[in-house]
């Protein structure tokens, strides 16, 4: 019994439930919600949930880079509309003239020349902040705001349909029972776990969130990793379009509204700081989960969509206060 105390007591002081208590977390609210609606367990569901995850997901992984460097990524939810009314025009199974862009590319050809433009997005963001000093909080909602115009500009306010078939295949296929968005996303993020936390790009990454002028004197070429920083987020936000274009079968300049405070959420209550130089993938894509699990039981409950806005609010708020007192502590 005592040994079983100490070895309790060792994990606290090793900081063990404070670091993974998320996962304990997600465990909880997937047990509760069990409890609440026996729909929830289905094979069906968490699937479904799974599948919705992967869009914010991958747009969490790429905020976690920049959020650890104490950036900050705005402009996500823009970037995969424009991404996604672009790529849907490229590649229509026909011309429709009441479009102001209507052409029959491969798809692969129009998801690459999207990927391009969500890396180049990216990229602006990044030589903003980085060389241009600006505050990335200001950059991003001046490229949250232009990708937005753009992607309405683009498409004169309407809808693209009339996508090709590769699209929909990606959405609703699966391989070995899981669906595609999903092997994605777990794609994505175990490659962003080993760029993080096995690589030299991964190590200047969290040196410069940890200490910015500590970084410039050890020789990292600090604006170098945050242009790479912030242009592997608009890539990540360019795949999500791709997911949700999948998903929806149509690109639609409204689309994406809001995404970028749901892959914040996620970010932050996976446990990343947003005083920088603390972050992880996995945690990440905990996190991605749980926002994922509370919206889908909040859905099976029958609870109001405005009640829903409301507690995932409550969580940001909860997962901030409890990453600043990690802080004050420290």
């Amino acid at each position: 019994m005592k040994s079983n105390h100490f070895g309790l007591k060792t994990i606290m002081n090793n900081g063990f439930l404070e670091k993974y208590g998320i996962v304990f977390i997600l465990f909880g609210f997937s047990l509760f919600l069990s409890f609440m609606s026996p729909a929830f367990l289905s094979v069906p569901n968490i699937m479904n949930v799974v599948r919705q995850v992967s869009i914010i997901g991958v747009i969490a992984i790429g905020v976690t880079f920049v959020i650890i460097t104490r950036g900050i990524d705005l402009s996500s939810g823009s970037v995969v509309a424009l991404v996604g009314v672009i790529i849907a025009s490229l590649s229509q199974t026909r011309i429709v003239m009441s479009q102001p862009v209507s052409m029959m590319l491969h798809p692969v050809i129009a998801i690459t020349i999207g990927l391009v433009v969500g890396l180049i997005l990216g990229v602006i963001n990044g030589v903003l902040t980085a060389y241009g000093r600006l505050p990335a909080f200001i950059a991003t909602l001046g490229m949250m705001t232009i990708a937005r115009g753009g992607a309405l500009l683009y498409t004169a306010g309407r809808p693209v349909t009339y996508l090709h078939s590769v699209y929909t295949q990606i959405g609703t296929n699966s391989i070995i029972g899981i669906p595609i968005p999903i092997w994605i996303y777990m794609v994505i993020a175990v490659f962003s776990h080993i760029l993080l936390s096995k690589s030299v790009f991964g190590r200047h990454v969290f040196a410069i969130g940890g200490n910015e002028q500590s970084s410039k004197l050890c020789g990292i070429n600090v604006n170098k990793t945050l242009v790479f920083v912030y242009a592997y987020a608009g890539f990540l936000s360019a795949v999500a379009g791709v997911l949700l274009l999948s998903r929806t079968a149509a690109g639609n300049p409204s689309y994406g509204v809001g995404y970028e405070l749901d892959a914040i959420a996620s970010t932050v209550i996976g446990g990343t700081s947003l005083s920088g130089g603390l972050g992880s993938i996995p945690l990440c894509v905990v996190g991605a989960l749980i926002i994922g699990v509370v919206n889908n039981g909040m859905d099976l409950l029958g609870i109001n969509a405005y009640y829903q806005q409301i507690v995932k609010g409550l969580i940001i708020i909860i997962a901030v206060l409890i990453d600043m007192n990690k802080h004050a502590k420290e």
